[in-house]
């Protein structure tokens, strides 16, 4: 494993921890070492859920890797599986990702950050896409899930003007789940993943893809293309032991043991 990432694993949660001082910046070596851990993230069927953060208290990514561009690394290099950072472009997980933002996350970082399906960040975090004044654009999924979730004015500001948000703006527009003291932010993070584990693993992945196969249809073609037949993890959800398990555990007044089949 790259020694810029360090992992710790706890039961069913996988803890990610970027590691490259001074500004956790990712190189493409990063990139590909990340999109590799996604994967085997992706793969175990023993992991459910993952934490990615940053090390230190000022950032938690600044983003792609100046000092590498200006080595001569290209802004459309490979950066291996996953895309950049290993998990924006990674389309078929269906496990929740957690981003603990620890401070800057500008870039690729605020792009990973939203790539995640949770973001919980301290209360110094700030958010930008400053590509634009770099002579690029933020075509790491910064352009297309921004907008996605915010007013078109407001995303014209920040990536033709790179501004930054504070992290009460990025609670009050729905960018964050949560704000919490820094030294809480992990401690925060873990508590919601333990939460999601609570839930049926089935359950959760047929959301992560019905989520995925729908968000650009109406309500009617959605309903159509779920009783379609196509989807692989809502048909299996619905005849699972789990499904079985849910309703008998809550009769019983106990807690499910899910079996994730």
């Amino acid at each position: 494993m790259n020694s810029s990432l360090h992992i710790i694993r706890n039961g069913s949660l996988l803890e990610i921890i970027l590691d490259r001082p001074k500004a956790n910046a990712i190189d493409a070596k990063t990139s590909f070492a990340m999109g590799e851990l996604f994967m085997r993230f992706r793969d175990d069927p023993q992991l459910r859920v993952a934490i990615i953060t940053g090390a230190g208290e000022r950032f938690f990514s600044a983003g792609w890797d100046l000092k590498a561009a200006a080595d001569g690394e290209a802004s459309d290099a490979d950066f291996g599986p996953g895309g950049f950072a290993g998990l924006t472009e990674l389309f078929d997980l269906d496990k929740p990702v957690i981003a603990a933002v620890n401070g800057y996350a500008f870039g690729g970082g605020f792009e990973l950050a939203l790539a995640a399906d949770f973001i919980v960040c301290a209360s110094n975090a700030r958010f930008a896409l400053p590509e634009s004044r770099l002579g690029i654009v933020p075509d790491s999924g910064g352009i297309l899930r921004l907008p996605k979730i915010l007013p078109p004015a407001i995303v014209n500001e920040m990536v033709m003007t790179g501004r930054h948000m504070d992290a009460e703006e990025a609670l009050r527009w729905g960018i964050v789940n949560r704000v919490v003291e820094a030294g809480e932010l992990m401690a925060s993070a873990r508590e919601l993943a333990s939460r999601i584990i609570e839930s049926a693993p089935l359950a959760v992945a047929a959301l992560k893809e019905i989520y995925r196969e729908t968000r650009e249809l109406s309500v009617e073609q959605g309903y159509r293309h779920i009783r379609s037949g196509v989807l692989h993890h809502y048909p299996a959800v619905l005849h699972s032991e789990d499904a079985s398990e849910g309703p008998l555990a809550f009769a019983e007044k106990r807690s499910p043991v899910w079996k994730g089949r």
